[in-house]
C-alpha cells in the first residue's frame, strides 16, 4: 500500500509538472510568435515618411529632375571631361564607387570615401564633416574642387552654353535663370531627390508581409535595438541620427566635424551614415576601414579603439555572443531594397 500510495504521488507530481512546462512552452511561443510581428511603435519610427523633403525654393518638377539627372551623368562637369558625378556615385555600386576612399582628378586618391547619396534627401548635413546644410549648398563642392572634378564653373558655363539642348533644358526647368552655376546646383539636388531607397525587407514585414523577414534578421533587430544600443546613432526611417560621432578608428588623423565646429567632443566624428542598402555600400566607415558588415560589427562590439581624438561616450564593449553577432548583420542585410532602375540619359552635344 505505500509504495502504491508513493506510485501515485510520483505520477501526480510527474503530470504537474508535466502541465507546468506545457504551460511555460505555450507562453513562449506565443511571445515569440508576438515578437516576430512589428510593434506600433516600430512601424511609426521605420516606415518611410509620406513625402520626400524639398529643396527651399527649388520645388521638384520632371523638367527639373530630367536636367539634374543629364549633368549628374554627365563628364563634362569635370575639368578632365573624365569624370562624372556617377563616376563616384555610381548607381550599380549603392550610389558610392566601392573604394576604400574616392578618386578624384588626375586619379589622386582622397582620404575620405564616397559616401551613398541615397536617401540624402532626409539628411540635414551634406558631407562626412556635415559642412553643408542642403543639396543645393553641397552640390558644386565636388565639381569646383581641384581634387576631385576640378571644373573652371566660368569655363563650365560657356560649354554648357554652347550645347544647344541644354540650353533648352535650362529654359524648361527654370524658365527666364539661363544657365547659371545656380541652376546646375539646383537641377542636380532635384535629381539627387529622387534616389531614394525601394521597399527592402525590412520594410515589407512593417507592413504586415509574412515570412518577409528571416527569424535570424528579425533577432538581429532585438538585438540592434536592446544589447547592441545601434539605435543611439542609427534609428529612424533613414537610421541615422543626422548627427556627429567619434567611434574609435585605428590610425585617426583626420579632424571630421572639429575642423567645422572646434568643439572637444567633436574631434574625429563624422557623421551618421544611413544603413539603408548597406549590404551595397561596402567598404564601410568614412575611410574605408572595414570590408564588410562582420568587421564593422566585430568593432562596435570590441567598444572602438583610442585614437586621436574623443571617443564617443556610446562606445562600450557590447560582448556579443557570436550568434547575436551572426543575427545582426542578418538584420542589417534586411535594409537593402529592390534595385532602382536608372536609365543612362543619352547627353546631348554641341
Amino acid at each position: 500500500m505505500k509504495h502504491s500510495t508513493f506510485s501515485q504521488k510520483t505520477l501526480a507530481n510527474k503530470i504537474a509538472t508535466a502541465v507546468v512546462s506545457m504551460t511555460v512552452a505555450l507562453g513562449a511561443t506565443t511571445v515569440m510568435a508576438a515578437s516576430m510581428q512589428p510593434s506600433a511603435e516600430d512601424v511609426s519610427k521605420y516606415l518611410r515618411p509620406m513625402e520626400v523633403p524639398q529643396g527651399k525654393n527649388n520645388i521638384s518638377t520632371p523638367e527639373r529632375v530630367e536636367l539634374g539627372k543629364f549633368l549628374f551623368f554627365d563628364p563634362r562637369l569635370s575639368g578632365s571631361n573624365f569624370i562624372s558625378c556617377a563616376t563616384c556615385h555610381n548607381p550599380a555600386l549603392g550610389w558610392s564607387d566601392a573604394q576604400p576612399t574616392a578618386v578624384g582628378h588626375g586619379m589622386d586618391i582622397l582620404e575620405r570615401s564616397t559616401p551613398t547619396i541615397l536617401n540624402t534627401a532626409y539628411q540635414r548635413f551634406q558631407f562626412w564633416d556635415g559642412r553643408e546644410r542642403s543639396l543645393e549648398d553641397q552640390a558644386l563642392g565636388p565639381i569646383i574642387a581641384g581634387g576631385e572634378m576640378a571644373q573652371d564653373m566660368d569655363t563650365l558655363i560657356v560649354e554648357l552654353k554652347a550645347i544647344p539642348g541644354y540650353v533648352d533644358m535650362f529654359e524648361a526647368a527654370y524658365p527666364g535663370e539661363g544657365v547659371t552655376p545656380d541652376g546646375i546646383a539646383k537641377a542636380i539636388s532635384a535629381f539627387e531627390r529622387t534616389v531614394v531607397s525601394t521597399d527592402s525587407n525590412f520594410d515589407r514585414w512593417l507592413k504586415g508581409v509574412d515570412g518577409a523577414m528571416s527569424k535570424e534578421a528579425l533577432k538581429g533587430f532585438e538585438v540592434f535595438k536592446g544589447k547592441a544600443n545601434c539605435t543611439a546613432c542609427h534609428d529612424g526611417f533613414n537610421f541615422s541620427d543626422n548627427g556627429f560621432h567619434n567611434v574609435g578608428l585605428k590610425g585617426m588623423e583626420d579632424p571630421g566635424r572639429y575642423a567645422i565646429k572646434p568643439i572637444k567632443v567633436l574631434k574625429g566624428a563624422f557623421k551618421t551614415p544611413t544603413l539603408r542598402d548597406v549590404a551595397l555600400t561596402a567598404p564601410y566607415m568614412h575611410n574605408g576601414a572595414y570590408n564588410t558588415l562582420e568587421e564593422v560589427v566585430d568593432h562596435y562590439d570590441a567598444g572602438g579603439f583610442e585614437n586621436a581624438g574623443t571617443l564617443d561616450p556610446n562606445m562600450k564593449p557590447l560582448k556579443l555572443s557570436k550568434k547575436e553577432k551572426k543575427n545582426l548583420v542578418e538584420f542589417l542585410k534586411s535594409l537593402t531594397g529592390d534595385p532602382m532602375e536608372v536609365t543612362v540619359p543619352v547627353l546631348p552635344v554641341e
